[in-house]
């Protein structure tokens, strides 16, 4: 779910996905809750994801699958990018789910408590039995897996690396923090405190983001639940952000702005970056080694997080 810069393609193509650009933003909705999925097709929000995991109850899991298969299409046809986030590997439902959703409508799925890569492997056969069923192209479906156990932080970079389908990963601090048994400040009504001062998640958000760098991808933040709290989100999309995340997930469609205003560039920094690079493509040109901006030397790490603000906003060199 997000303001994203990309067209959504006419046409199916099993290159649809190297054509759309990387999301700050993707906005759940309950599948048990068709008002709410009715309603997402109007949100300005493009990325989506009808969840069929955690926001749905054991006992509305089916019903769940079904209104969720049936909103797809509208909501592909009002232009929303969807990447549907089925049960876990290990909770029995994974296949069911994927097969009910899988089209040429979603752009991938979204999948929860992956720990190692064996369960990418295992999930990569029940997506390629499915595109085959349901016509899709082979390898056009991405895979967004959620590392939010112990077990999946140590192999989040072979996690990362193990399929050409995952582009993106997302860390959940909600379910790490319940597998490792430690408590989260958040969960306390009279704290204004976010993930920033919680010591228990500093070395597990940097982790993911590490390995989603190495692995060459893109790296989203887990959840704010506070979600009638705008500055703590900004505070923790904030802290998101210096630690090399490039979107953050939301759960409720009033985030969605202030999260695409920390990860998208601003004006300023923006300007910097292209007076970077233009500074620097002159002293190449003149045969220069030593230039400088307002002071600061202009040298190659210098220049490459120019190249990266152009990048996350959408602009070529």
């Amino acid at each position: 779910m997000i303001y994203i810069e990309s067209h959504f393609p006419q046409k199916s193509d099993h290159r649809l996905t190297e054509t759309i650009s990387n999301p700050r933003t993707l906005l759940f909705v309950p599948g048990n809750q068709p008002h709410l999925l009715q309603k997402a097709a109007g949100f300005e929000t493009q990325w989506l994801i009808p969840d069929l995991e955690d926001s749905v109850p054991s006992g509305e899991k089916e019903e769940a699958r079904r209104i969720v298969v049936e909103q797809i299409p509208v909501l592909a046809r009002a232009g929303k990018l969807l990447a549907p986030r089925v049960n876990s590997m290990t909770s029995g439902l994974a296949e069911d789910d994927i097969n009910a959703v899988m089209s040429n409508d979603i752009i991938g799925i979204s999948i929860g408590k992956i720990g190692n890569v064996e369960e990418i492997t295992n999930l990569e056969k029940i997506l390629m039995k499915a595109e085959t069923r349901a016509g899709v192209t082979v390898g056009r479906t991405t895979i967004l897996p959620w590392l939010e156990t112990a077990e999946a932080v140590i192999n989040a970079y072979d996690i990362c690396k193990s399929s050409p389908r995952i582009r993106w990963t997302a860390f959940g601090a909600e379910d790490f923090s319940a597998d490792m048994g430690i408590s989260r400040t958040v969960d306390h009504t009279d704290t204004n405190s976010t993930t920033a001062s919680e010591p228990g998640l500093i070395y597990p958000r940097s982790a993911v983001a590490i390995a989603a760098r190495a692995a060459g991808v893109h790296a989203l933040d887990t959840p704010f639940t506070k979600f009638r709290d705008p500055e703590g989100l900004r505070t923790e999309a904030l802290l998101a952000k210096s630690i090399g995340y490039k979107g953050k997930l939301a759960i409720h469609p009033a985030q969605v702005d202030v999260i695409e205003s920390v990860f998208m560039p601003t004006k300023s920094e923006i300007e910097r970056a292209l007076k970077v690079l233009a500074i620097a493509a002159e002293a190449e040109a003149k045969g220069r080694g030593s230039i400088s901006l307002d002071g600061e030397m202009i040298d190659m790490p210098v220049i490459l997080r120019a190249k990266n603000v152009l990048r996350d906003a959408g602009i070529s060199e």
